[in-house]
Parts: structure tokens; sequence; C-alpha cells
């Protein structure tokens, strides 16, 4: 017959046991449990007037370009979290212990039931229609002449059935339009009813439209774009980057790239902000943390949307200077400024 082993454990070696399973299943929850938080940090930078891949992050072709030097840099928020991309709890642990780190419920930046594919496709649309906007704008500054096009039509708007895409609008209410951020201006300043001449497969012709008030402004219902000769291409490629906060630096390193003379004197400067087809600096989210990448980058100069002035102020890394912009023109000029050593006259977020 053989002897019976039992086994038993000491009440120490069980204790250390018990500790060991709480812990793992701690561990197994802090993975598999998904808090509905977003992380948000300084992001990587890019330099609008250098190269990506091997080839040029702004590329322009049908017109005389020339040398930069220097730094145009986009800045960028890094975010961990939101729909598709949830974080888990350990990553929300390691946050609040990252005074770099700023947590935000998702709800607050995005609706319920968004999905991630259409937060790529927003981003996307985003992204392009500032590139658009900041090519019209650049080109606009250097004198080349452009056409108002319609881009879309609501269908629930007063231009239904009445103005199409493609039409180039030539005139509002008598007056000639020579730009396409002119159209809304001559449409507010009009009455119940606007009179648009437009070319509509190369034949021209007038187009009453009744108007509607909307948020207090007067409109048709109607998207715009500027086009220029075809000949002309802006190419831009931001890779991974999403959204439209990068219109304004894109727009700068257009401008630099087709006139003469570097624009920025060879200073490293940093910057962010929508930009309007009427070329209106717009603001932006996540400023303090594109000012720590831009400081973290080695930039001396930081061009901020002057809507945003109020959250910069109090925020502003060492060694880093602010501008204050509300235009694509006043953005030129700072850096023009500051490339020539005449920083001291540039408007700032600080007094």
């Amino acid at each position: 017959m053989s002897p019976r082993v039992s086994w038993q454990l000491s009440p120490r070696t069980r204790n250390r046991l018990i500790a060991l399973l709480v812990v793992l299943a701690i561990a197994v929850a802090g993975l598999l449990y998904r808090p509905p938080y977003v992380i948000l940090r300084a992001g990587p930078v890019f330099d609008t007037l250098g190269t990506t891949d091997g080839h040029d992050l702004v590329r322009v072709t049908g017109i005389p370009t020339y040398p930069t030097t220097g730094t145009l840099d986009l800045t960028t928020v890094a975010q961990y979290g939101g729909p598709g991309f949830e974080i888990t709890t350990w990553d929300l642990l390691a946050a609040f212990l990252d005074p770099g780190a700023e947590i935000r419920r998702r709800d607050e930046l995005y609706p319920p039931d968004t999905t991630r594919q259409q937060v790529q496709e927003r981003t996307a649309a985003q992204m392009a229609g500032s590139q658009h906007n900041a090519a019209a704008v650049a080109l606009r500054a250097i004198g080349k002449p452009e056409q108002a096009v319609v881009a879309q039509v609501l269908a629930d708007g007063p231009a239904a059935g009445r103005l199409h895409a493609d039409d180039i609008v030539l005139a509002v209410n008598g007056t000639a339009v020579t730009r396409a951020s002119q159209v809304s201006s001559l449409i507010q300043e009009g009455g119940s009813t606007a009179t648009l001449r437009v070319r509509r497969s190369g034949q021209e012709i007038d187009v009453a439209v009744p108007t509607r008030i909307d948020q207090g402004r007067r409109m048709v219902g109607i998207g715009l774009e500027a086009k220029f000769d075809d000949s002309i291409d802006v190419a831009i490629d931001a890779g991974n980057v999403g959204g439209p906060s990068a219109g304004m630096m894109f727009a700068l390193a257009v401008y630099d790239k087709v006139t003469p003379g570097p624009l920025t004197g060879g200073q490293k400067i940093a910057g962010t902000g929508t930009v309007g087809i009427d070329g209106a600096v717009g603001p932006i989210g996540g400023i303090t943390h594109k000012l720590v990448g831009a400081a973290d980058a080695g930039a001396t100069w930081f061009l901020a949307p002057a809507a945003d002035c109020a959250e910069v102020v109090g925020n502003i890394p060492d060694g880093l200077q602010v501008a204050k912009v509300a235009t694509f023109d006043e953005a030129r000029q700072a850096v023009e400024q500051i490339g020539a050593g005449q920083g001291d006259r540039v408007p700032t977020c600080t007094p």
C-alpha cells in the first residue's frame, strides 16, 4: 500500500498566492476595461519647407519656385483614445502621472456612436480643405488671377435647382467677382434676392436666387472654391496628419516657395491655425500642447491665432515667443519681420 502524501500550504504561502491572483486579476481587468477618456500630448512637428519620404512636403509646379531657408513647422497634438482607438486603464494611470498629458472625457470631443471611419473621413476632408485654401490664399497673395467656382449646392438650400456645381460666378448683384471670398460678402450686403451672373458650359447667364438668414448671415446655400490656371499645381503631403489646423503654415510654405528670397531669414518658426478662403486665420484646439512640441523641436517663434491668445498666456515654454495673427497677411508680415531681425515689431499674445 502506497503512503499517502498530503500537500498543505503554509499560511504565508497561501497569502502570497492569493495576493498574486488578486494582482493578476487587477492587471487583466486593467487591460480589458476601456475607460471613456482621451489622452492628449504634444505631437511631432513637420517642416513644411522640408521633405517627407524623400520628396518635398509642399511642391509647386507650373510657376517659378525659389530656394528657402529656415523652417516653418506645423505642429500637432498626439491623441490616444477616441472611436476605434480606446485606451486601457493603465494608459489612463500613466497619463495621470504625466504632467504633459491632458485627459478629456471622450464625449467632450466626439458625439455618441461616432465611428473610427467617420472620424478619419472628417479629418481627411478637413485636411484637404485646408490645403486647398492654403494654396488659394498664397497664389492670390502673389497676384495670380482666380475664379470663384461653385463646388457644392446644398440640397435644401435656396440655390438648389438654380445653381450647379462647376458654375463660375462672374458677378453678384452687378459687382464683378475677382476672388471666391467676395461672393459671400456681396450676398450678405444684398437683399432678399441675389442675382448671380455665372458661366455655365461656356454660356453666361443671370440666375436670381432667394436668400435666407442662417445664424445671422444671409446665404444662398452654396460652397465655393478658388480655382487658378490649370497649369499651376500645388501638392501637399501631410502624411497621417488630419484636421484643418495646418492651413496657415501650408499657406506660408507655398508663398515662401513661389516668391524670391527666403521668407524666414533662416529662423526656426513654428505655428498653427486654420486658414479660410478669405485668408482669415482661425482658432484651433490643443494649442498648449503645440507650444510644447514647437519648443521641444527648437523653434524660437510660434505663430498663434489671435483667438487662441487667452489660452496661450501662462503656457508659453521658456525660450519661445508667440506672435498673434488673425490673417494670412499678418502671419506673412510677422515671419518677414522675424526673418529680418525685427521681432520686436511683431504683435504678440503677451503684453
